[in-house]
């Protein structure tokens, strides 16, 4: 069987769903989501996959990950030989993602693998990929509020606009590694988009919508949606996929929110800095969507 390691937020767990479930279907081979490392894990919303989506893939037992690790099965060892420089160690079904683009390497895995990484490309699955849509569907109803504004959003030419600071913002560490995006990119996304979309309505979407209340001026329509918090921030990647374009900041979070619309039409503008080092990203965005 295929058996992917599932952490981090929800764009994250989605990525490795992804990764994981197209290589089971190319297969044939039964899917499994092992979510122990969840048990002690104090960010973001925990394992959110099965609670928000309409995806029933089954929980990877510890006899089952035993299976396809053997000795290897314990995490303080799985740390050890996740290193670099300890591949050769590795049984054959461990499989380490080697560096953060597209790694072609993962065709030739075998059949009984245990995926271990982010995984954060659509070719990874881009050739399942409504199956994956469709995995991805939103199962709890909306709340009369979001309802309201999946349907405003659906009579208008609508922008979602995201804004990712929290613990980029405020932790020193996170925002060594991803940064956030400047004030000059969405200046320029905005400016690519009016320039390209007749009556834009834009949708902002933050998880510190004071700040962008304060930093924003759009002279075009605008609403801020503030309101999906804690184990309800979901609905923001809801609301997000059912606008028509989308400006999306370095997140996972906004990536999904755009990549669950499948209008073949529709504009998405990301920011071509993803990371504050210099990470290799050619492949994280699509080559459809626009970089600034």
């Amino acid at each position: 069987m295929i058996i992917t390691k599932i952490i981090g937020g929800l764009g994250n767990q989605m990525f490795q769903y992804a990764a994981g479930r197209a290589l089971s279907l190319e297969r044939g081979q039964p899917f499994r989501l092992d979510v122990a490392g969840f048990s002690d894990y104090g960010l973001h919303n925990g394992f959110e996959l099965q609670r928000v989506f309409d995806c029933s893939t089954e929980i990877a037992t510890e006899a089952q990950v035993r299976s396809v690790l053997g000795w290897q099965f314990s995490p303080v060892v799985r740390r050890i030989v996740a290193r670099p420089g300890l591949k050769l160690f590795r049984r054959d079904g461990f499989i380490v993602e080697p560096h953060f683009d597209y790694w072609s390497g993962i065709n030739d895995v075998p059949k009984d693998s245990y995926l271990s990484g982010y995984w954060q490309s659509d070719k990874y699955f881009k050739e399942v990929a409504d199956m994956i849509r469709s995995d991805f569907e939103f199962k709890p109803s909306m709340s009369l509020r979001n309802a309201k504004l999946a349907e405003q959003i659906g009579q208008v030419n609508a922008i979602s606009l995201h804004v990712r600071r929290g613990d980029y913002a405020n932790n020193q560490k996170t925002n060594a590694t991803h940064g956030l995006c400047s004030l000059e990119y969405y200046r320029l996304a905005i400016e690519y988009v009016v320039q390209h979309v007749e009556k834009p309505h834009f949708f902002i979407f933050s998880d510190d919508p004071t700040w962008a209340h304060q930093n924003f001026h759009i002279d075009f329509p605008s609403q801020y949606v503030d309101h999906n918090q804690g184990t309800e921030s979901y609905n923001d990647m809801r609301l997000m996929s059912l606008c028509r374009h989308h400006i999306i900041a370095n997140s996972s979070f906004s990536w999904w929110g755009a990549w669950l619309n499948a209008n073949q039409q529709k504009i998405v503008v990301g920011p071509k800095k993803w990371f504050a080092s210099n990470q290799n990203t050619n492949d994280l965005l699509p080559s459809s969507w626009v970089t600034l």
